[in-house]
């Protein structure tokens, strides 16, 4: 190397692609330009005791910019993701208004490059009205894919009916992400969500309702061939399919689904464990796991959906669904590694290598030369507490307050600019914050 590194991450517990490795890692101009023997750099930062990951990124966070920014908007969003460990997001198309043009994503790349603390990218929404444009969309700057509802859900994007989903699928190449609900048994069986019952919420929107849906897209995706992408899957039946189904579908399951069930979740939480899909009982979180350990899941996701306090105190099933996570996914799978359910590598595929896989993002997702400099650094023995006073979402409130973990977050690294360092944010005034640039898309 001609040139002393900007960076020097000394001693750490590295994980490279292969494996552990107690090792240096040397930075220069945002990328990562030697492993091993690294000179003294400018700057160094001593990692020994320490575990070193790959910045791990979020695929599924709804930051709700514009228009619903009373909940959250790309800076508090972001800043809870680098409080947590997060280095890069993928966020939702579900705002007000949706972003299903050119023009409105451009609005939301430009409020990143002002506002977030990590790097992003934006899911264009699909619509029966965009279906044929959707092949140049996905490729505009700073987009990670495509996102379809086949069930409502917040928001009003929405394509329920099998001729528009394929016409969806027709149009563009890269990977589909789908929220798999089947909108017509959600009608039908809406009568069943109890008033001031949250704990009916998994009865109406049940296991059929998924399964149906998931079946249903895979068989377009085999009628189109074009890979999609099934978000927070929740049910035995839809991991046991998806298992069959590589070749046609990858699988995200969500911190929620793993470690809440149902009916004691809705019992301690009430509206506050309320999302959707539902958190269902317990066999199912435990199937979700065993999926897991096998290699069926693909990627974690936090699907990070915020509402006010306020919002959740309304009578069930006027109180919306989604829960707040993506500060404390990190934490809680840290805590896992400690439990022994999850081993650590595992974990960095589920958050980096998988994310990079799946959605073909460019130099993003591993520790290798020439990649760029993000790491998580995390303190695998570290006891916390999660707190409502930790949490940087403006909507306040973390379903897993009062949870005790081992594992923690203590530097969050973006292309060489740390963005937190011991749950402390720094200036993004000086972090060059870009959008996730793909194989297929802007790059």
């Amino acid at each position: 190397m001609s040139e002393a590194p900007e960076l020097v991450l000394r001693g750490g517990h590295v994980a490279l692609p292969w494996g552990l490795t107690q090792t240096d890692v040397g930075v220069r101009e945002g990328r990562i330009v030697t492993i091993g023997d690294v000179p003294k750099g400018a700057r160094e930062i001593d990692c020994r005791h320490l575990h070193v990951l790959p910045g791990l990124i979020d695929t599924q966070v709804h930051f709700r910019e514009p228009g619903l920014e009373h909940k959250e908007d790309l800076r508090t969003g972001t800043a809870g993701a680098a409080l947590g460990g997060i280095t890069a997001v993928f966020e939702m198309p579900n705002t007000k208004p949706n972003t299903d043009t050119a023009e409105r994503l451009a609005d939301k790349v430009a409020r990143g490059r002002a506002k977030a603390h990590t790097d992003f990218a934006f899911f264009i929404g699909a619509t029966t009205g965009n279906a044929d444009h959707l092949g140049e969309l996905e490729r505009l700057e700073g987009c990670s894919g495509v996102k379809i509802f086949m069930g409502s859900s917040t928001g009003t994007l929405l394509v329920a009916e099998d001729d528009a989903i394929e016409a969806v699928l027709r149009n563009g190449r890269r990977r589909v992400a789908v929220h798999c609900e089947d909108e017509k048994r959600l009608i039908e069986r809406k009568p069943r969500a109890a008033e001031g019952e949250p704990g009916t919420h998994h009865v109406w929107r049940d296991q059929q309702t998924a399964i149906r849906a998931t079946e249903r897209l895979l068989a377009l995706a085999k009628r189109t061939g074009r890979p999609v992408h099934v978000l927070h899957v929740t049910t035995a039946t839809e991991a046991r399919r998806l298992a069959e189904s590589k070749h046609l579908a990858t699988m995200e399951v969500t911190p929620q689904h793993l470690l809440l069930h149902a009916p004691d979740c809705y019992e301690r939480l009430g509206t506050h464990a309320q999302m959707n899909p539902p958190i269902r009982e317990k066999e199912h979180s435990e199937a979700l796991w065993a999926a897991l350990r096998v290699g069926v899941v693909d990627v974690i996701g936090s699907d990070h959906a915020p509402h006010t306090l306020d919002e959740k105190a309304k009578t069930y099933p006027a109180s919306p669904s989604g829960l707040p996570g993506v500060q404390t996914t990190v934490p809680l799978l840290l805590d896992a590694v400690h439990r022994g359910q999850l081993p650590l590598m595992r974990l960095v595929d589920l958050l980096a290598h998988g994310p990079q896989r799946i959605y073909d993002i460019l130099g993003k997702g591993r520790i290798a030369v020439g990649w760029d400099a993000d790491f998580t650094i995390v303190d695998l023995a570290k006891k916390r507490t999660i707190e409502r006073s930790w949490i940087a979402s403006r909507c306040g409130w973390s379903p897993f307050e009062g949870r005790e973990v081992v594992g923690w977050p203590v530097r969050t690294v973006v292309r060489g600019h740390d963005a937190m360092v011991d749950d402390e944010l720094q200036s993004i005034d000086a972090q060059p914050v870009r959008f996730v640039g793909t194989q297929r898309g802007d790059a």
